[in-house]
């Protein structure tokens, strides 16, 4: 029995460098699975939005479940949710910024002052557990990813409204 040859990839443009095509590889992948999802493109963009949502908190371990939770009691997509939430990790670099911005964010709509400066070094990780650092800590940033998760959720939900409407529509032929 003969092999055959390897199938060369289309390339539609200038090679990118191996990480950025491997993210747009499986950025394609993800997109293509949110767009063959077997349900309506009301469903599908909610269960989007929820994921992106619970991907801003800083609620680290318990994203995916909770995203799922909340599609389940929602009624909507719970695959759509479980994706976006893993698809937000693609800007997981830029979380201890993100998450920075929204502890300051939350610290003045919580106290209607600056935050003092904190010293995260100080903090050891058993030390998140105690009151006194939640309350102090990880309640601003709960309360500050809100002003950054209900916007993207809200934008991501029209924006997977329209694609997977779009996607659907019978082509017009002329």
């Amino acid at each position: 029995m003969q092999e055959l040859p390897p199938r060369a990839e289309t390339s539609y443009g200038p090679r990118l460098p191996g990480p950025l095509a491997r993210l747009k590889r499986w950025l394609t992948e993800h997109h293509m699975t949110l767009m063959a999802i077997a349900d309506t493109p009301h469903s599908i963009a909610l269960g989007s939005a929820i994921g992106i949502f619970f991907g801003f908190t800083p609620l680290w371990s318990m994203k995916t479940l909770l995203s799922i939770a909340a599609a389940w009691a929602c009624r909507c997509n719970k695959i759509a949710a479980a994706i976006a939430v893993t698809l937000h990790d693609v800007i997981l670099p830029f979380m201890p910024a993100i998450y920075w911005w929204e502890y300051k964010i939350g610290y003045l709509a919580l106290h209607h002052a600056r935050p003092q400066r904190i010293r995260f070094a100080h903090i050891a990780m058993h030390d998140y557990l105690h009151w006194k650092i939640f309350v102090g800590v990880i309640w601003p940033t709960l309360i500050g990813s809100l002003f950054l998760a209900v916007p993207s959720a809200l934008i991501i939900y029209f924006v997977m409204r329209v694609l997977v409407s779009h996607s659907r529509a019978p082509e017009k032929s002329s």
